[in-house]
Formats: C-alpha cells, sequence, structure tokens
C-alpha cells in the first residue's frame, strides 16, 4: 500500500513538473512570436521612415525641369555678363561723366512720357482702370506743362505716379504662367511668358518704327535703332553700380540673377 501511494505521488510530481515545463516552452514560444511580431512592426516602421526619408528627396528631383535651357542660359549670362562689364557699363559710365544729372533725368523723362501707349493699353487690360486713366492725365499734363514730357509735373504737382505695365505682367495677372526661364542676348533675364510678350508692346512702342501703325517717333527702322540705344545707354547710366554691387554679393552669378528677376516679376505682377 505504501509502495502504491509512494508510485502515484512519483507519478504526480513527474506530471506537474511535465507541465510546467510545457508552460514555460509555451512562454518562450509566445515571446519568441511577440518578438518577431515586434520585430517585424519595428521593421516595417523603420521601412516606412525610409520611405518618407527618399519621399523628401525625391521631391526636388521632380524640380529639376524647371529650367530646362540651363546651358545655354549660364553660357547666354556669361556672354552678356562681359558685354556689361567691357563694352556697355563703361560706355554708359563714360556718357555719365560728360552728362549733367538733369539732363541725363530729362532724357528719362521724355522716353518714359513716350512709353504711356504701353502703359495705358496694359493698365486697361488689366482693368485697372483708375491707373489708367491716371497715366492719360500724366501724358497731358507733362507734354504740354512738362515740355514734350522733359519734365514731370504731374507728379510733383499733382502726385500722380507713373503706373508701369507691360503685355507679360498682364498675361501674368489674367493667370498666365511665366514658362521656363530664358536669358536673352544683351536684353537679359526673362522667360517665355515675358520673351513672348515682347512683340505685342513692340507693335504700340512709338519708338519702335512700325510703317502700318498711325503714329511713329522715329521715321525709319535705323533711326528707331539709335534711339533705343541712346535711351537704354541713359538709363543704363543709373544701373552701372548696382550691377556691380549684385556680382559682388553673388556666389554664383546665374542663379543669383534668375531670383532676382523671378521674384520681382512676381512682385510686379501682385501689385
Amino acid at each position: 500500500m505504501k509502495t502504491n501511494i509512494f508510485s502515484f505521488l512519483i507519478l504526480i510530481s513527474i506530471l506537474f513538473l511535465n507541465g510546467c515545463s510545457n508552460k514555460n516552452q509555451v512562454q518562450k514560444i509566445n515571446t519568441t512570436k511577440q518578438i518577431d511580431t515586434n520585430s517585424t512592426i519595428s521593421e516595417d516602421n523603420q521601412d516606412e521612415e525610409l520611405d518618407s526619408f527618399d519621399d523628401e528627396f525625391d521631391e526636388p528631383e521632380a524640380k529639376k525641369d524647371d529650367d530646362p535651357f540651363k546651358g545655354y542660359n549660364i553660357m547666354m549670362t556669361n556672354f552678356n555678363d562681359k558685354f556689361y562689364t567691357y563694352v556697355f557699363n563703361p560706355v554708359a559710365r563714360g556718357y555719365k561723366k560728360i552728362t549733367n544729372d538733369d539732363v541725363r533725368q530729362s532724357v528719362r523723362n521724355f522716353f518714359d512720357n513716350l512709353m504711356y501707349p504701353i502703359r495705358f493699353i496694359n493698365n486697361l487690360l488689366q482693368g485697372k482702370i483708375k491707373n489708367a486713366t491716371e497715366e492719360t492725365g500724366r501724358f497731358i499734363v507733362n507734354t504740354t506743362v512738362g515740355i514734350f514730357g522733359l519734365f514731370d509735373p504731374a507728379k510733383k504737382y499733382l502726385g500722380w505716379e507713373e503706373h508701369k505695365e507691360d503685355f507679360g505682367q498682364t498675361l501674368g495677372y489674367w493667370g498666365v504662367g511665366s514658362g521656363p526661364y530664358i536669358v536673352l542676348p544683351i536684353l537679359g533675364p526673362s522667360n517665355a511668358r515675358d520673351m513672348f510678350s515682347i512683340y505685342p508692346d513692340y507693335t504700340i512702342n512709338p519708338i519702335d518704327y512700325n510703317k502700318h501703325r498711325a503714329y511713329n517717333f522715329s521715321h525709319s527702322s535705323k533711326q528707331s535703332l539709335k534711339l533705343t540705344v541712346f535711351k537704354e545707354t541713359n538709363e543704363q547710366s543709373y544701373r552701372a553700380d548696382q550691377y556691380d554691387e549684385i556680382k559682388k554679393d553673388a556666389v554664383d552669378l546665374y542663379p543669383y540673377l534668375k531670383n532676382i528677376y523671378t521674384q520681382h516679376r512676381e512682385k510686379l505682377i501682385k501689385e
């Protein structure tokens, strides 16, 4: 009897120990599964973070095509820089040195007054009636009292400001995008929209000779070219030093000029 009881107790002990062993194994298996699951989740999270990280660096890749003419533009920027540095700016500075400041200002006023049709029509096309009306008043007052635009009594005595607008600004005002950046020979920074807008403004510019137009300040294309060169030389006499300052500030001239032009045009369109 004692032997049977002893054997029964041994059997119970064995079963108990075996159950504990199985329980530990199950816990180990569950723990292992949890670790594997957590590891999988962690790996998934890392993959998502890496994908997000890659996406951040992929975004600029899509923006690389905003300058499809970059090679040409850099070449033309270098050409224009040499032209301005060694030809145009020296001529403009020489002109400034031998010309009285009041005379230069009167020349500037005269040509600005001639540009009235461009400002008037583009203000109208943008629905800026008040500005167009003010431009007309300026033209009448400055042409008469201001002696053919040599002086600006409209601004000095009446407070009528000039409202410069061109066809590129008009297109931008109505939502036409700028298109790719383009550097034009001698004329400098531009974009597709502004480049194609040169012609509409040319057709109403009194200085540019057009035999099909009712009014012309010049009587031939040759005379028109001379007047344009004179006008731009006088204007450059005010900007020559400014260009030198821009070059000093620029680490890389091409992107620096591009950013200045783009921001300036956007500002003008929003005004």
